[in-house]
């Protein structure tokens, strides 16, 4: 076996260009630890440096083929509710039975939004209609639209975030004009109607498509919200800098309950109370088979728990000193409900046994940036620092970036993906992405290769993220990041203090 392991790791590197030539026709940096102490035993490191020896991007693209075969089959698509996700969910479920691990279902309710009109019309002589995208669990507008005056709230560091974006008065009876970021869409919402807003467009930061936002369920929603474009947002905003504009929000969606399931997988052995815990979302949007969101993070954890099952995780007194837990968690496109339904079933004790939470949402974009979530807000940007712990987390992943040579950059903990729900309780997190649908930078072009002025993905929740839109080489080194945080942690939680 070991002969056989240093064969496959020198050909690893060699197989990406022919993996790209397969993927393309497929479709028809902060401080470090400190070093290891003398006093550590001689195995620390093993299972890691094994690890991250097995781990392929040829293992994993298996997976990415198998959920991209899974939503050609249903309809293009592996959205929670949907019969693409429960074959999803039943293949990664079947696989790791087959493994040896401990394998169970979570079961929770949903609701599904169907559009039946998302329409926003300028009245006046000028008379237009910008493209429009209904919020998810919009409320409806009254038949025949709602007509009043559009009115844009200030546009600061946290635009529509806040009471004192929306001046006394100059907002009842109105919609409200809102620029996206800083806050989520239900803060902004909710902002809207407190200051009498009747309904809420929000207009994008960047790109030339409308937002697509939404609330996690139909409770959430408030007000009429629906999402346009930067382009005609500013059009609209100097507009009414002029003189008063009127509109016509026109929105008709329906809001149907349905069922979804969460995979759960933990090794056999390891301590119970010192648990390490891994967590990628498994469903797609309903535009898209979703391959690098998130077929890539659910794949490169797929691969990596099979992987540590050939290492004997599964066999009684051969496994790691840890347990450790893999999450596949449905329905985070509609607001991180997966991965909130599974903290909030634990215990305090069970919260407390979990050591630390890794996430990883879209490994593979293709203009990628390599960004690492900023566990101890050395970036000085956003949410800041998470729980204790997380800091060490972010260490332990740049050094091993830093020993390969890869560049890196931090991330926010801005709570757009499933790590939020366990920093909310304490659970120390950390993780890597690629980018979604920001704009890479001439800097960033610089340092990692692509197109500046491009997004990091193209495709990002449209029907193009599938196999053909994957960058392998970003994927591969986000494998070792994966294999060599589980190989870590599973022997040793000693760099947590633990």
């Amino acid at each position: 076996m070991r002969a056989i392991r240093r064969l496959r790791h020198r050909h690893r590197r060699r197989a990406i260009p022919a993996l790209a030539a397969l993927a393309a026709a497929a479709v028809a940096a902060p401080v470090l630890l400190a070093a290891t102490p003398a006093a550590a035993h001689p195995r620390e490191g093993r299972l890691a440096r094994e690890l991250v020896e097995e781990v392929t991007a040829k293992g994993a693209y298996r997976h990415l083929k198998k959920f991209q075969q899974i939503a050609d089959a249903n309809g293009g698509n592996r959205a929670a509710g949907t019969p693409g996700h429960a074959a999803s969910a039943a293949y990664v479920h079947d696989t790791l039975k087959k493994a040896g691990y401990d394998v169970s279902y979570q079961d929770f309710d949903i609701h599904e939004a169907r559009t039946r009109t998302e329409r926003t019309i300028v009245l006046g002589p000028d008379s237009r209609e910008p493209a429009t995208a209904a919020f998810t669990f919009t409320p409806s507008t009254p038949a025949g639209g709602l007509t009043a005056p559009l009115v844009p709230a200030r546009v600061d560091e946290t635009p529509g975030c806040t009471a004192d974006d929306y001046p006394a008065g100059a907002f009842t009876g109105k919609i409200a004009l809102v620029k996206r970021g800083a806050c989520t869409f239900v803060e902004k919402q909710r902002a809207a109607a407190a200051a009498g807003a009747l309904g809420i467009i929000v207009y994008n930061h960047s790109g030339t498509t409308p937002v697509r936002g939404g609330y996690s369920s139909p409770a959430e929603g408030i007000i009429p919200s629906a999402g346009i474009t930067l382009a005609d947002g500013e059009a609209l905003t100097a507009a009414a800098g002029k003189g008063e504009v009127t509109v016509r929000l026109d929105l008709d969606q329906e809001h149907l309950r349905k069922t979804t399931r969460n995979v759960v997988a933990e090794t056999r052995g390891g301590r119970s109370d010192r648990v390490v815990t891994l967590g990628a979302h498994l469903d797609s949007v309903p535009e898209g088979p979703g391959i690098n969101d998130n077929g890539s993070g659910s794949a490169g954890l797929l691969e990596v728990a099979l992987e540590l099952a050939e290492e004997g995780a599964n066999k009684k007194g051969k496994g790691p000193a840890n347990k450790v837990r893999f999450g596949w968690w449905s329905a985070e496109e509609l607001g991180l409900l997966g991965s909130e339904h599974y903290v909030a079933q634990l215990s305090e004790k069970q919260k407390k046994d979990i050591a630390l939470y890794l996430n990883f949402d879209m490994i593979a974009s293709p203009n990628p940036v390599q960004f690492v979530y900023d566990g101890d807000d050395s970036d000085r940007t956003g949410a800041g620092a998470g729980p204790a712990g997380s800091a060490q987390i972010e260490a332990l992943i740049n050094g091993f970036l830093d020993r390969k040579g890869t560049p890196h950059e931090g991330s926010d903990f801005d709570g757009r993906s499933d790590y939020g729900p366990f920093i909310a309780n304490g659970i120390p997190a950390g993780g890597t992405f690629t980018g979604a649908e920001g704009i890479k930078t001439a800097e960033q072009a610089r340092r990692y290769g692509g197109t500046a002025g491009a997004p990091y993905d193209p495709n990002y929740h449209g029907a193009g993220d599938d196999l053909r839109n994957v960058d392998l080489k970003v994927f591969d080194t986000n494998l070792d990041v994966i294999a060599h945080a589980v190989g870590t942690y599973a022997e040793s939680l000693r760099s947590l203090g633990r």
